[in-house]
């Protein structure tokens, strides 16, 4: 501390506060750089928890690094990382660079960054209260080596509360956001508050997708509606937002993301493989 400083403890506390601003721009002015050497941004959001926003992020970003676009995967979902697992990546295996996180590699054109990746045990919890994790999302996003990207598609928490919105304001200048939603009443009730959410931000809506929507049958090809059909696009009608497609129950698609290969590593010619594929062709077009 300087001399100025000592025995006064009004100087004390005004070199304090600056230090603490002299962080925060420094801080501030990090992220700025990290975030101007990404072109596109896309968040996934969903009501709820529970269907399948995360098995959408990761294979939007795998289809996109399969085009040798620069893809990066940013898991923001502190309490339920669920991305490393869908990728096949331990924890543990990140590095540093400088004062910057270094992301795990997928592929040579995807990297990937989680909370979940950060933890060698992946069973413990993070118990954390609301300004200790706007700190740790602001960390994600800011300080993340990523390099250049084509494209930064981030997996957001669920809901509509303020880890999503800190992770958008954060963000800033976010291009679009997929809302995930299944076909129950319950879910549909939820993508309405994200539809609304995306509206207050001014954040435009890329599309609904309506996920877990039916089952086909591998042996005879019959579809069977489990959970009901047809909400997602009716809803996205009634709020005057894009529908992008409806992605029926696939078996092959569960033990994938469970075995850490997501279905479009190796897109198979299944119905759920062509209406993923078909989704993921209109959020490229409409980010062009």
């Amino acid at each position: 501390m300087s001399s100025t400083c000592q025995g006064n403890s009004s100087h004390q506390g005004a070199c304090g506060q600056s230090t603490a601003e002299m962080q925060r721009i420094n801080e501030q002015m990090e992220m700025q750089e990290t975030l101007r050497n990404i072109r596109r941004k896309i968040v996934v959001l969903s009501g709820k928890g529970g269907v399948g926003k995360s098995s959408v992020a990761a294979n939007l970003s795998v289809a996109l690094s399969r085009k040798g676009l620069k893809t990066g995967l940013l898991d923001t979902d502190l309490h339920g990382p669920s991305i490393p697992t869908l990728l096949g990546l331990k924890g543990g295996v990140t590095g540093q660079q400088e004062n910057m996180m270094e992301p795990a590699s997928f592929s040579d054109t995807l990297k990937v960054m989680s909370i979940g990746l950060l933890l060698e045990d992946q069973s413990q919890a993070m118990v954390w209260r609301g300004p200790a994790k706007h700190g740790v999302i602001k960390q994600l996003i800011g300080s993340v080596a990523w390099g250049k990207l084509d494209y930064l598609v981030v997996d957001c928490p669920p809901g509509t509360g303020d880890e999503p919105l800190s992770v958008i304001q954060l963000l800033q200048d976010v291009d679009g956001a997929i809302i995930v939603t299944t076909p129950q009443d319950l879910a549909l009730v939820d993508v309405r508050k994200s539809v609304t959410f995306c509206g207050h931000l001014k954040l435009p809506v890329i599309g609904v997708i309506e996920n877990m929507s039916g089952y086909v049958c591998p042996h005879c090809g019959e579809n069977a509606d489990i959970f009901k059909s047809g909400g997602g696009e009716r809803l996205a009608e009634e709020m005057g937002v894009p529908f992008l497609g409806r992605i029926p129950l696939d078996p092959g698609m569960v033990s994938g993301g469970d075995a850490g290969q997501p279905c479009m590593v190796a897109p198979a010619d299944t119905p759920a493989g062509r209406a993923m594929q078909e989704a993921f062709e209109k959020v490229i077009a409409f980010s062009a």
